[in-house]
Protein backbone atom coordinates (compact mmCIF):
# COMPACT_ATOMS: atom_id res chain seq x y z
CA UNK A 1 0.00 0.00 0.00
CA UNK A 2 1.70 3.35 -0.76
CA UNK A 3 -0.24 5.20 1.62
CA UNK A 4 0.01 4.21 5.49
CA UNK A 5 -2.76 5.76 7.37
CA UNK A 6 -2.22 4.73 10.39
CA UNK A 7 0.10 6.83 12.95
CA UNK A 8 1.14 6.33 16.69
CA UNK A 9 0.05 8.54 19.22
CA UNK A 10 -0.84 8.90 22.66
CA UNK A 11 -3.74 8.22 24.53
CA UNK A 12 -4.05 10.65 26.68
CA UNK A 13 -1.43 13.27 29.07
CA UNK A 14 1.15 11.56 30.81
CA UNK A 15 4.31 12.93 32.94
CA UNK A 16 7.80 11.67 33.83
CA UNK A 17 10.77 13.16 35.81
CA UNK A 18 14.52 12.99 35.73
CA UNK A 19 17.34 14.41 37.78
CA UNK A 20 20.94 15.64 37.08
CA UNK A 21 22.70 17.39 39.52
CA UNK A 22 20.66 19.15 41.52
CA UNK A 23 18.21 20.30 38.41
CA UNK A 24 14.85 18.52 37.89
CA UNK A 25 13.31 18.29 34.73
CA UNK A 26 9.84 17.33 34.32
CA UNK A 27 8.31 15.71 31.19
CA UNK A 28 4.74 16.53 30.51
CA UNK A 29 3.57 14.69 27.15
CA UNK A 30 -0.12 15.37 26.35
CA UNK A 31 -2.41 14.23 22.86
CA UNK A 32 -2.74 17.28 20.55
CA UNK A 33 -4.50 17.75 17.10
CA UNK A 34 -3.05 21.23 16.37
CA UNK A 35 -0.39 23.72 17.19
CA UNK A 36 -3.34 25.90 18.58
CA UNK A 37 -3.48 23.22 21.70
CA UNK A 38 0.44 24.98 22.30
CA UNK A 39 -0.04 28.17 23.66
CA UNK A 40 -2.93 26.52 26.97
CA UNK A 41 -1.08 23.75 27.39
CA UNK A 42 2.15 25.86 27.76
CA UNK A 43 -0.11 28.81 30.35
CA UNK A 44 -1.09 25.87 32.52
CA UNK A 45 1.90 24.25 33.12
CA UNK A 46 3.80 28.46 33.76
CA UNK A 47 0.64 28.60 36.26
CA UNK A 48 1.51 25.10 38.36
CA UNK A 49 5.58 26.03 38.06
CA UNK A 50 5.94 29.69 38.34
CA UNK A 51 9.27 29.07 40.05
CA UNK A 52 10.71 26.97 36.89
CA UNK A 53 13.51 28.60 34.80
CA UNK A 54 12.46 27.19 31.75
CA UNK A 55 9.58 25.66 30.01
CA UNK A 56 10.55 23.67 27.13
CA UNK A 57 8.81 21.98 24.23
CA UNK A 58 8.23 20.39 20.67
CA UNK A 59 5.49 19.41 19.13
CA UNK A 60 4.99 17.13 15.87
CA UNK A 61 1.76 17.11 13.81
CA UNK A 62 0.29 15.31 10.80
CA UNK A 63 1.93 11.42 10.01
CA UNK A 64 4.58 12.54 8.02
CA UNK A 65 7.53 14.32 9.35
CA UNK A 66 7.19 17.70 8.30
CA UNK A 67 5.05 19.31 10.92
CA UNK A 68 6.67 19.86 14.07
CA UNK A 69 7.89 23.05 15.96
CA UNK A 70 10.56 23.24 18.89
CA UNK A 71 11.10 25.61 21.51
CA UNK A 72 14.43 25.65 23.87
CA UNK A 73 12.64 28.85 26.03
CA UNK A 74 16.27 30.30 27.28
CA UNK A 75 17.90 27.26 26.90
CA UNK A 76 21.36 27.19 24.30
CA UNK A 77 19.93 26.46 21.36
CA UNK A 78 19.58 23.58 19.93
CA UNK A 79 19.97 21.47 23.72
CA UNK A 80 16.13 21.21 24.58
CA UNK A 81 13.61 21.63 22.09
CA UNK A 82 15.21 19.56 19.27
CA UNK A 83 16.44 16.27 21.55
CA UNK A 84 12.24 16.82 22.58
CA UNK A 85 11.70 16.53 19.13
CA UNK A 86 14.15 13.73 18.21
CA UNK A 87 12.54 11.67 20.86
CA UNK A 88 9.38 11.88 19.08
CA UNK A 89 10.62 10.65 15.87
CA UNK A 90 12.52 8.00 17.38
CA UNK A 91 9.48 6.50 19.14
CA UNK A 92 7.39 7.27 15.69
CA UNK A 93 4.71 8.88 17.37
CA UNK A 94 2.80 12.40 16.00
CA UNK A 95 -0.25 14.58 17.48
CA UNK A 96 1.72 14.68 20.10
CA UNK A 97 3.41 17.84 22.86
CA UNK A 98 5.67 17.51 25.06
CA UNK A 99 6.82 20.20 27.38
CA UNK A 100 9.87 19.84 29.85
CA UNK A 101 9.79 22.35 33.02
CA UNK A 102 13.15 22.38 33.94
CA UNK A 103 14.40 23.70 38.05
CA UNK A 104 17.87 24.46 37.76
CA UNK A 105 19.92 23.11 40.70
CA UNK A 106 22.93 25.65 40.99
CA UNK A 107 25.58 23.06 38.59
CA UNK A 108 25.63 23.82 34.83
CA UNK A 109 24.98 20.74 32.67
CA UNK A 110 26.96 21.91 29.96
CA UNK A 111 25.54 21.39 26.64
CA UNK A 112 25.51 17.14 26.08
CA UNK A 113 24.51 17.23 30.01
CA UNK A 114 21.54 19.36 28.42
CA UNK A 115 20.43 17.40 25.11
CA UNK A 116 20.46 14.07 27.35
CA UNK A 117 18.38 15.53 30.42
CA UNK A 118 15.78 16.91 27.52
CA UNK A 119 15.93 13.48 25.87
CA UNK A 120 15.77 11.53 29.20
CA UNK A 121 13.04 13.58 30.68
CA UNK A 122 10.68 13.32 27.58
CA UNK A 123 11.55 9.27 27.35
CA UNK A 124 10.52 9.02 31.11
CA UNK A 125 6.91 10.72 30.14
CA UNK A 126 6.38 8.56 27.63
CA UNK A 127 6.88 5.27 29.41
CA UNK A 128 3.91 6.68 31.43
CA UNK A 129 1.96 7.04 28.16
CA UNK A 130 -0.32 4.51 26.95
CA UNK A 131 0.93 4.26 22.93
CA UNK A 132 -2.62 3.58 20.74
CA UNK A 133 -2.50 3.32 16.61
CA UNK A 134 -5.02 6.18 15.00
CA UNK A 135 -6.07 6.10 11.62
CA UNK A 136 -6.06 9.03 9.25
CA UNK A 137 -9.74 9.93 8.15
CA UNK A 138 -11.56 11.97 6.10
CA UNK A 139 -14.67 13.71 7.34
CA UNK A 140 -17.68 14.16 4.92
CA UNK A 141 -21.28 15.25 5.05
CA UNK A 142 -24.03 12.93 3.24
CA UNK A 143 -27.04 15.15 2.28
CA UNK A 144 -30.14 12.81 1.43
CA UNK A 145 -33.75 12.40 1.45
CA UNK A 146 -35.59 10.47 4.00
CA UNK A 147 -36.81 7.59 1.93
CA UNK A 148 -33.26 6.50 1.50
CA UNK A 149 -32.52 6.35 4.72
CA UNK A 150 -31.98 2.36 5.05
CA UNK A 151 -29.58 1.92 1.83
CA UNK A 152 -27.11 4.99 3.38
CA UNK A 153 -27.23 3.21 6.61
CA UNK A 154 -26.47 0.28 5.12
CA UNK A 155 -23.18 1.31 3.36
CA UNK A 156 -22.88 2.84 7.18
CA UNK A 157 -22.93 -0.25 8.44
CA UNK A 158 -21.40 -2.60 5.79
CA UNK A 159 -18.11 -0.23 5.84
CA UNK A 160 -18.14 -0.16 9.43
CA UNK A 161 -18.16 4.13 9.01
CA UNK A 162 -17.71 6.28 12.36
CA UNK A 163 -20.66 8.57 12.72
CA UNK A 164 -19.87 12.19 13.72
CA UNK A 165 -23.47 14.03 13.22
CA UNK A 166 -26.61 12.97 12.35
CA UNK A 167 -29.69 14.72 11.43
CA UNK A 168 -33.46 13.08 10.62
CA UNK A 169 -35.96 15.57 9.07
CA UNK A 170 -37.22 15.75 5.59
CA UNK A 171 -33.67 16.22 4.46
CA UNK A 172 -31.09 13.83 6.40
CA UNK A 173 -27.53 14.86 6.55
CA UNK A 174 -25.05 12.98 8.62
CA UNK A 175 -21.36 13.29 8.83
CA UNK A 176 -19.26 10.58 9.01
CA UNK A 177 -15.31 10.08 9.68
CA UNK A 178 -14.11 7.50 6.76
CA UNK A 179 -10.53 6.24 6.24
CA UNK A 180 -8.80 7.65 3.71
CA UNK A 181 -8.26 4.22 2.34
CA UNK A 182 -11.91 3.68 1.96
CA UNK A 183 -12.81 6.67 0.61
CA UNK A 184 -13.21 6.32 -2.93
CA UNK A 185 -15.15 2.87 -2.16
CA UNK A 186 -17.72 4.39 0.09
CA UNK A 187 -17.92 7.62 -2.55
CA UNK A 188 -18.75 4.99 -5.34
CA UNK A 189 -21.44 3.21 -3.55
CA UNK A 190 -23.33 6.46 -1.86
CA UNK A 191 -22.80 7.79 -5.95
CA UNK A 192 -24.94 4.89 -6.96
CA UNK A 193 -27.91 6.31 -4.70
CA UNK A 194 -30.14 8.92 -6.34
CA UNK A 195 -29.87 12.65 -5.19
CA UNK A 196 -27.52 11.88 -2.52
CA UNK A 197 -25.06 14.98 -2.10
CA UNK A 198 -21.59 14.31 -0.70
CA UNK A 199 -19.05 17.34 1.01
CA UNK A 200 -15.68 16.97 1.71
CA UNK A 201 -15.24 18.79 5.38
CA UNK A 202 -11.50 18.17 6.11
CA UNK A 203 -8.83 16.05 6.95
CA UNK A 204 -7.61 14.68 10.59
Amino acid sequence: MLFDDTYKTIARPAEGIFRDRGSKFLGYAYPVTSDNDIKPIIAKLKAEHPKANHHCWAIRLGIDRSVFRVNDDGEPSGTAGRPILNTLLSKDITNVLVVVVRYFGGTLLGVPGLINAYKLSTEAALEQAELIHKTVNDVYTITFEYPQMNDVMRIIKDEQLEVLEQTSELNCSIKLSIRKTQVEQVMYKMGKLDKIQTAYNYSG
